[in-house]
C-alpha cells in the first residue's frame, strides 16, 4: 500500500494470463498488465494511475516473480511501496 492505494497479487494456482496485479483506490478498481506496465482493465484517478505505473516500473522483477508464486498457490513477498 503506498499513498492510499491498495496492490494485490492473488494467490491461485493457474491464476488467468496475462500476469497482472489489481490497485484499488478508494472507489476505483484497475487491473494492470506486470510485463506491459499498463492498464488493462479497470480505472483509477490520472494521479494515481501514473503513480502505480511508476512503481510497476521499479519493481518490475519483483512483480513477475510474485507472480509467478501466486500461480503456484504460494505466498507473494512483500514489495517496498512507493515513497
Amino acid at each position: 500500500m503506498f499513498y492510499g492505494i491498495i496492490i494485490r497479487i492473488y494467490c491461485a494456482p493457474g491464476e488467468h494470463n496475462p500476469p497482472h496485479f489489481h490497485a484499488y483506490y478508494q472507489d476505483y478498481k484497475a487491473i494492470f498488465d506486470i510485463q506491459k506496465c499498463e492498464l488493462i482493465d479497470g480505472n483509477l484517478p490520472k494521479k494515481q494511475t501514473r503513480l502505480v505505473l511508476a512503481w510497476a516500473e521499479l519493481h518490475k522483477d519483483e512483480l513477475i516473480a510474485n507472480w509467478k508464486l501466486a500461480s503456484k498457490g504460494e505466498l507473494p513477498f512483500k514489495i517496498e511501496p512507493l515513497k
